[in-house]
Parts: C-alpha cells; sequence; structure tokens
C-alpha cells in the first residue's frame, strides 16, 4: 500500500521503477486529572471501518531536467478484533477498496487491485499499537504497470498510532520510534522515524470523546534498487507533523492527520553514473467512517 500514516510515503523504488525505465483485563485509568491510559481495546463484537487517502507531490533533477511525480490514493478497510493472545489483539482486516494513481511525464499509471480488494486477513495488535504478524497481508499484492506486484503489508507496519505505555496528564509527551521496510523484486527501502508525542488536550471530535496528540517527526530514508542495468542506492530525510485524535475512553483510532517533507538523492553505478536529487511534499489521513 503506498498511502500509510504520514510517516511512511511512497517509496523512492517505485519512483525510480517509473522515471528511469490486553488492556481489557486491567482498570483502564479516563480521569485526565490522574493521567490517562492510551490503549488499545477493541471489542469484540466491534467492526471499525476506516478510509485512507493520500497525496503526494515529488520533484526530482534528472539530465538537469526537473520532473514531476504525482501520486493519489485511497483505500478502505475494516477491522474487528478476535480476541486476545499473548497481550496483544488478534484483528481480522479487511480491505474493502483500493485506488491509486501515478502520474509522472510518462503518462498516467492507475493500480490493479482486483485480486487483493475483498481479501482478509489478521494481524496483532499490541495495547500501545505496536503492529504484528502481517505474514497474512505479505501475500495480498496489487499491480502498478512496470513497478510490478506490491503487497499491502508495509501499509499496515504502523498504521496505528503507538501510545506512550504510561498514564498521561495534559501537555506531557513521549518519543516513539518505527521502522517500515518495503521489499520489491528490484530491491528494498526501509524508513526508520522517530516521532515526539504530545497529549495536547481532551474534546469530543466526531461524536467520541478523544484525546488531541500531536507529534512532530524526523526520520532516515534508505533503499536499494535496480532498474535499467543500473544500481541505485538511495538516502535521505523525513520530517512532519502528526494530528492525531484517539477514543481514549472507547480504545481506539478515530482520526490521523500527516503532513511532511521527504528530501532523497539516489546515486546510480553502472555504464553511467547518474544521481537524482528528489523532494516529496505528502498529505496522508486515516479516519474512522463507522463503527458498530
Amino acid at each position: 500500500m503506498i498511502f500509510y500514516r504520514g510517516k511512511q510515503l511512497a517509496l523512492p523504488v517505485l519512483v525510480l521503477a517509473l522515471i528511469v525505465g490486553c488492556a481489557a483485563e486491567r482498570k483502564i485509568e479516563t480521569d485526565a486529572a490522574k493521567g490517562l491510559d492510551l490503549v488499545y481495546r477493541i471489542p469484540d463484537s466491534q467492526v471499525l471501518k476506516y478510509q485512507t487517502s493520500s497525496k503526494s507531490t515529488q520533484k526530482l533533477e534528472m539530465f538537469g531536467q526537473s520532473v514531476e511525480v504525482r501520486t493519489d490514493g485511497a483505500s478502505g478497510f475494516s477491522v474487528q478484533s478476535k480476541g486476545v493472545k499473548a497481550g496483544s489483539q488478534s484483528l481480522a482486516v479487511t480491505l474493502e477498496s483500493f485506488s491509486l494513481v501515478v502520474t509522472s511525464p510518462r503518462g498516467e499509471l492507475a493500480a490493479d487491485a482486483k485480486n487483493a480488494v475483498g481479501k482478509t486477513f489478521t494481524m496483532n495488535l499490541s495495547p500501545l499499537g505496536k503492529e504484528s504478524d502481517l505474514a497474512e497481508a505479505e501475500a495480498i499484492q496489487y499491480e502498478l504497470g512496470p513497478a510490478g506486484k506490491r503487497s499491502i503489508a508495509p501499509g499496515f507496519q504502523a498504521v496505528f498510532p503507538d501510545m506512550a505505555g504510561k498514564p498521561l496528564k495534559i501537555g506531557e509527551t513521549w518519543t516513539v520510534t518505527d521502522t517500515v521496510r518495503e521489499k520489491a523484486a528490484e530491491g528494498e527501502t526501509v524508513i526508520a522515524i522517530e516521532s515526539v508525542n504530545t497529549l495536547v488536550g481532551t474534546e469530543t471530535f466526531e461524536g467520541h470523546e478523544c484525546v488531541k496528540i500531536t507529534a512532530v517527526f524526523t526520520g532516515s530514508v534508505s533503499g536499494r534498487a535496480r532498474q535499467g542495468g543500473m544500481d541505485f542506492v538511495t538516502k535521505g530525510t523525513v520530517k512532519g507533523v502528526d494530528t492525531t485524535y484517539f477514543a481514549h475512553k472507547e480504545g481506539f483510532l478515530v482520526k490521523n492527520v500527516s503532513t511532511g517533507t521527504a528530501k532523497t538523492v539516489s546515486e546510480a553505478s553502472g555504464a553511467q553514473s547518474i544521481t537524482i536529487p528528489a523532494t516529496r511534499e505528502f498529505r496522508n489521513e486515516t479516519r474512522l467512517i463507522s463503527g458498530r
């Protein structure tokens, strides 16, 4: 999946391909004056439906010319808890819709997701929001023209914002680290992020009693790929801001919006040497559209 939380972004490998060739068992504190326990605890009977959207614009410099690549994506997925195992919730996740359009000087390319939409996989979610056991998601793929097949799994490696693991009062902060990896036939990209989160306050948001959390994140991007007979090595940085609304009394995500910038440099060796600097501006959103 090419549109994740803002800590994750469309991967450099894809652009090169296009251009070059449990909490339920314990008491949860919900009194802000005493400090809030922010933990995930989705009830077994509840089905949560989410909608994501993603827009990005990347500008690259190649052979003295400026090249622009735009991505526009959306997806829908549902989540249902299947109980607690080894302290984490086992979630059944169904991909209900998926679209992705990439526009470059070579034209417009739309993903073919007919073999992915409607598929269900299981994953684990810890009380603090750590995702794990995504083996089933790895096998669910969509087609993206010359970029080949892409798994939806990276889109769920950090889809839920991580919580602090301790009671928090308004204004307190905590730090989270995340790593997202995307492997493809032509190479691999790794994005490592550190975010400083602040519990801003509480408010009623879209019908839920929520805490508002802001996070300033920074990180690194690294990748290797082989395209057009050349070996590319990509390095760069990413920074931005997350805003999250979390239903702390119910125990699930209501909305997350991420905006940011990634700057990378891709260098190629082979018959000739190429250096491709790039800057990407992105905005990603995940929001709850229904829960029953």
